[in-house]
């Protein structure tokens, strides 16, 4: 096939096939985002047949995650995130270290290096906003304290993750990695102080400047009365932000992107916004985790079989039993710990996202990408069924052991 048609297969190929799978899944009561994920592995260069441009398919995958990374900032709120704050800050931070410490530990195990094992741990802390924020709706539980509880505490990990992606490429020397080609050749602290300074820089042009500008650009083009312009003002705004600040500020495509969202939110029209852009996220949402699945290799089920397993269990058991037993801590009822416990058994698009910058970074080995896609690709899949089985063993519990009862009667808050 001519190079010059490469990125209509791959987008026309990855969509159609994405949809087919997801379709399947969706239909097996498993996410679409599962479906998104098979579909990299058969496009990718693993498994036998159509073989995606494996370039083109990285700058879409950027395009999604600067998308993906502006709805989280369109939807984020500190007003929401200060209403569950005594759950949110101490328990996400918390559960991230916990999680982050099981990774490490099982690649020391492995015999990884302090770095790569750093890298793994963090990618697998953090859970999937698209994937909790929809099985949120799904069970309508997005209105209640659990659901509103959870939210908020994936807000404090993304903000989290946010730090993390800003400090990684600095601090990839010391971390037996390679700094970045503008960083190189500085000391630690050069490297990290001018990290620092160019973020300061651009959140305070955004918190000045971008919150008075962008939302009133806004308002002078829905006055326009043109519903094509105002999209086309989001996205463009979206795109030029995080482009902006990569180019100007050296900061990261997707940092740029949340803050463009934050701005956003500003603007009396931020629904609409998100609801115009809606679409078009999704649609690069799916050619992002794509292109995830693309950087799976089959083989590892084969070659690492308990490795895989071990990556799970850190995934859907370690995080799992950390956040409820926090929960538990601060004495809120069986029902709820156990609620948030089972939305956060699982990884996604940060997972992902630092995945990539840790192999860019030489921070992580091919077979930690592996194993970390694997994780996300077995932790979305059996999600649902967790969810669904927190009411069935909320009452097994409470009728078989009455510490269990206690917990659930006698607690100082309810759900």
């Amino acid at each position: 096939m001519p190079h010059s048609v490469s990125l209509i297969s791959t987008i026309a190929v990855g969509l159609g096939l994405s949809l087919i799978l997801g379709f399947i899944a969706t239909r097996l009561r498993l996410p679409a985002l599962v479906g998104y994920l098979v579909t990299g592995m058969i496009c990718g260069p693993f498994t036998p047949g159509f073989v995606a441009d494996a370039e083109i398919a990285s700058q879409l995958a950027e395009i999604g995650i600067m998308l993906l990374m502006f709805g989280v900032g369109l939807h984020f709120s500190f007003k929401d995130l200060l209403a569950v704050r005594r759950v949110a800050v101490p328990g996400a931070l918390v559960q991230m270290a916990v999680a982050t410490l099981l990774g490490m530990g099982l690649a020391w195990s492995w015999g990884w290096a302090p770095g790569p094992s750093l890298m793994l741990g963090l990618a697998l802390s953090v859970a999937s906003t698209v994937v909790l924020l929809r099985a949120l709706e799904s069970l309508g539980l997005m209105q209640s304290f659990a659901g509103q509880a959870a939210v908020g505490w994936l807000v404090v990990e993304d903000i989290s993750m946010v730090l993390v992606l800003v400090m990684l490429p600095p601090l990839a020397g010391a971390l037996g990695g390679h700094l970045d080609a503008g960083l190189a050749g500085q000391s630690l602290w050069m490297s990290l102080g001018k990290t620092l300074l160019q973020v300061g820089l651009f959140v305070l042009v955004m918190m000045v400047l971008g919150r008075r500008l962008f939302p009133w650009l806004l308002l002078q083009v829905h006055r326009t009365g043109s519903r094509e312009l105002f999209t086309l003002c989001v996205v463009a705004g979206a795109l030029s932000i995080a482009y902006a600040s990569a180019a100007l500020f050296g900061v990261s495509f997707a940092l740029g992107a949340f803050f463009a969202g934050m701005v956003m939110r500003e603007s009396e029209f931020s629904h609409r916004a998100a609801e115009e852009s809606l679409p078009l996220r999704d649609a690069f949402a799916v050619l992002f985790f794509m292109s995830v699945g693309m950087l799976f290799d089959p083989q590892v089920l084969l070659t690492r079989p308990l490795q895989v397993l071990a990556v799970v269990m850190v995934i859907m058991l370690g995080k799992t039993l950390a956040a409820a037993v926090l929960m538990l801590g601060f004495r809120y009822r069986l029902g709820l710990a156990l609620t948030l416990a089972a939305s956060l058994a699982q990884i996604g698009e940060f997972s992902f996202i630092l995945v990539g910058l840790g192999r860019s970074l030489g921070l992580l080995p091919a077979e930690g990408q592996s194993l970390v896609v694997a994780g996300a690709l077995f932790s979305i899949a059996l999600n649902p069924f967790l969810f669904h089985g927190v009411e069935p063993l909320r009452r097994w519990l409470c009728l078989h052991c009455a510490w269990a009862r206690r917990l659930d009667d006698e607690s100082r808050r309810s759900d």
